[in-house]
């Protein structure tokens, strides 16, 4: 969860409590040895813990290392990674790599995609709704379209059928690698709010096409009426099922006796229960998840105490920090069984069939930026459209360039089944999870790294998408301040002529600086001070929801703020 950052809490170490932050590196310890177990394999898992076990806690701290040296070096960390994975499986005497396509998706999907939901902004998604829309599901549909055509024309042995399946794998772009190259630089609010809007739900629309591929290869044939009945039911009852769930797990936050950390173990298996829950009927377990988790996001000062919200967002993001570098650290160690696996294909041919599906996503995806603008400046004149004014041809080119390939594209190739239901080999398998890998690694290389020099080169204007960011906290800051006076002194007026620590307070906040350090509050006004900061918390969530200018990354550092604060209150 992004929205509690580790330079608050580095300010404010000494107002946590020392026994919960110890529980929650056990329960984040517990977690992620959980992971590794499931991820070695069900059937081998004792002999593996005992020969490998060194060698995956070797990883861990590999993905910690190469990390921090990205950041210092100033490189999306993915790139080193996947370049880290391909050096390590060449060293001789290293375990190969295998993992089970049945659990590829349940272990690493759920929770990134959640924890995904949580960070993301509703107001933004719904703000620019329409062009993440176009660029989540028909920019995936006509990637995935043309993949197909040129994989049957160019690659021998590929039918339609097998061409949208390796479309619905590589057409997705990944998020976190995105993610990673833009911390570096400076984009306008608008590029960073449609990728990741674009993200929550273009895993989603791709993973339905892969879907339909599957069962085309696999039977031959494609009814598009029934398809047409899945394709609803999947929208629908992923979206249903996320909602549902998300509001039982809500109600049992609020009515059980839940405290931080078993808050915590809630939300951890919130998003498995949803994902599970809508696979099983058939639905998109994606969608679930990412309707359930955003709908939990926007209640979540409903039903959560600024404890668990402050511990939760350390140990979520643990969680996806490991999950993350596993995955493309994965990508670069299973190179060898890829390649190993290859029939019938040579090797050059192969990075061949990979170079040219990669030239035809990143053309397909600049051609599509462009094609969204021309679109969205024809719709101008006819309906209210998020955004009127002409982007220019920079926004759309540095859009278009975001087409970086990562975890969804890994997980999907490799939940491939090795063999059909009648116990044939599955066609062409070991060549599209090679052309996937080959996507992948071109595409974090090749556009991963020079994308921080393109945006420095073309130096994008601010469009004034929202306030800038000192000003906007300025103004939040005084804001918030003249809201706190004016509640005292209309609620608590005889406290604030009786308490001298009261008063301290107010004329803090007339300064706009509002602190409660070695203060010593009796209970009575613990309890006042609560309130006040609960009704500055209200207030900042209405101003976000009716100011449209308003970036809601400072309105979030405000209530990141106040959660601080009122975990203050605990030891005073």
């Amino acid at each position: 969860m992004k929205f509690l950052q580790r330079s608050y809490l580095a300010h404010d170490k000494d107002s946590l409590d020392p026994k919960g932050q110890a529980l929650n590196k056990v329960y984040w310890l517990y977690c992620l040895f959980g992971i590794v177990c499931i991820f070695l394999s069900r059937s081998t898992f004792l002999l593996l813990m005992i020969e490998n076990f060194p060698f995956y806690l070797s990883l861990i701290v590999a993905i910690v290392l190469l990390i921090m040296l990205a950041n210092k070096i100033k490189v999306a960390y993915p790139v080193l990674l996947v370049l880290a994975g391909l050096v390590i499986s060449f060293v001789p005497g290293i375990p190969t790599m295998h993992i089970d396509p049945d659990l590829i998706f349940l272990i690493f999907l759920p929770p990134l995609l959640y924890e995904a939901a949580w960070a993301i902004s509703w107001k933004e998604l719904w703000h620019w709704r329409r062009i993440i829309g176009s660029f989540a599901f028909v920019v995936v549909f006509l990637t995935a379209l043309s993949v197909a055509f040129v994989a049957n024309h160019f690659i021998p042995g590929f039918s339609l059928a097998l061409g949208f399946l390796l479309g619905g794998i590589v057409s997705p772009p990944d998020a976190v690698s995105a993610g990673a190259i833009l911390k570096f630089v400076k984009v306008p609010k608008r590029m960073r709010s449609v990728l990741e809007g674009e993200s929550l739900l273009n895993d989603a629309s791709s993973l339905i096409i892969f879907r339909f591929a599957m069962i085309a290869v696999a039977t031959g044939q494609f009814i598009w009426y029934k398809a047409a009945f899945s394709f609803g039911w999947m929208l629908v009852g992923g979206v249903g099922i996320g909602l549902l769930i998300g509001w039982i797990f809500m109600k049992a936050h609020q009515y059980l006796p839940t405290d931080a950390n078993t808050d915590i173990v809630l939300s951890i298996v919130t998003p498995y229960i949803m994902y599970i829950t809508a696979e099983e009927v058939h639905s998109s377990g994606v969608l679930a998840v990412v309707s359930g988790g955003l709908f939990l996001s926007t209640k979540r000062h409903l039903f959560l105490s600024s404890t668990s919200r402050l511990r939760g967002g350390n140990v979520w993001e643990s969680l996806c920090f490991v999950l993350n570098g596993l995955v493309f650290l994965l990508i670069g160690l299973d190179l060898p069984e890829i390649s190993a696996g290859l029939e019938g294909v040579s090797i050059p041919s192969a990075i061949g069939y990979g170079v040219l599906i990669t030239m035809v996503l990143i053309v397909g995806r600049i051609l599509s930026a462009y094609g969204a603008v021309i679109v969205t400046l024809i719709a101008r004149n006819f309906i209210t459209v998020a955004d009127a004014r002409n982007p220019g041809y920079k926004v759309p080119l540095i859009l278009g360039w975001t087409g970086m390939r990562g975890v969804v594209s890994l997980a999907a190739a490799l939940s491939i089944p090795v063999k059909l239901a009648n116990g044939a080999a599955f066609p062409q398998r070991n060549l599209i999870l090679f052309i996937t890998f080959i996507v992948i690694l071109l595409t974090l290389l090749l556009q991963g790294l020079s994308l921080p020099y393109l945006i420095r080169k073309i130096h994008m204007p601010d469009l004034g998408d929202s306030l800038p960011e000192e000003e906007a906290d300025s103004l939040i800051r005084v804001q918030l301040a003249e809201h706190a006076l004016q509640y005292v002194r209309s609620h608590y007026s005889e406290q604030l002529n009786t308490q001298p620590v009261l008063q301290q307070m107010a004329r803090k906040w007339e300064d706009s600086i509002l602190s409660t350090d070695d203060v010593l509050l009796a209970e009575e006004l613990k309890k006042t001070y609560g309130d006040i900061l609960n009704q500055q918390r209200q207030w900042l969530l209405k101003k976000n929801k009716e100011e449209k200018m308003l970036d809601e990354e400072i309105v979030r550092k405000h209530l990141l703020r106040l959660d601080l604060e009122e975990e203050k209150l605990r030891f005073l």
